[in-house]
């Protein structure tokens, strides 16, 4: 597959494009800066000049960007936004890493992790800005989108163990509680890319 990773330098992309070359994949770094990934391709870019013509011919793009700052939470928005409109009818996926806030704790789907009471504070800005932009994506039937949500517990420094379980809207708790390292995380993720399964959906992932 041809595969790009945009955001490849942050902690998750990093991580999502040495899983997808160790599998032999093509793989691309999109990245602004110099590249710190195992790939020797890269399109040194910016995520906002990205156009159509930068993203044709790939089967995936995944898109691993994060803002945390409060003057740019809106960019998880308008990021999604600009991709969405790149890949509009194109038939190229689109595969998110999505954060945990809004999964479900309830069978209902009325309640969502970041509407508990002890969900921590500092996290609501950017919950409420992840939130949003999912409810955008949402309303894209034009881009073969996939959304995946780590579970609560999203250990950069945890260990790769090779195993996760995949679930769907609502928060999993495995067996070391709601808990997946980046590295599983990265499994997880290019097992979707490789798939093709779950398009049009928000899935999540835990450590079993």
């Amino acid at each position: 597959m041809k595969i790009a990773v945009i955001a490849a330098n942050g902690k998750a992309g990093q991580l999502i494009v040495k899983e997808a070359v160790t599998r032999g994949h093509d793989v691309t770094a999109v990245v602004r800066g110099e590249n710190k990934t195992v790939t020797q391709s890269t399109l040194a870019k910016d995520l906002f000049d990205l156009n159509a013509e930068d993203l044709a011919g790939f089967d995936a793009v995944i898109d691993a960007f994060g803002a945390w700052a409060p003057e740019v939470l809106p960019q998880h928005s308008t990021s999604l936004a600009h991709l969405c409109d790149a890949l509009s009818g194109t038939g190229v996926r689109l595969l998110v890493v999505g954060g945990a806030g809004s999964l479900f704790v309830d069978a209902d789907h009325t309640t969502t992790l970041n509407q508990t009471p002890d969900f921590p504070a500092d996290f609501q800005p950017l919950a409420a800005a992840m939130q949003k932009a999912l409810d955008e994506l949402r309303q894209r039937d034009d881009v073969r989108w996939t959304y995946l949500s780590p579970a609560a517990d999203f250990q950069a420094g945890g260990e790769k163990t090779g195993t996760y379980q995949l679930g769907g809207e609502e928060l999993m708790v495995g067996s070391q509680g709601p808990v997946i390292s980046y590295a599983d995380y990265a499994i997880a993720m290019v097992d979707l890319a490789e798939s093709g399964e779950h398009v049009g959906e928000r899935v999540s992932v835990v450590h079993p």
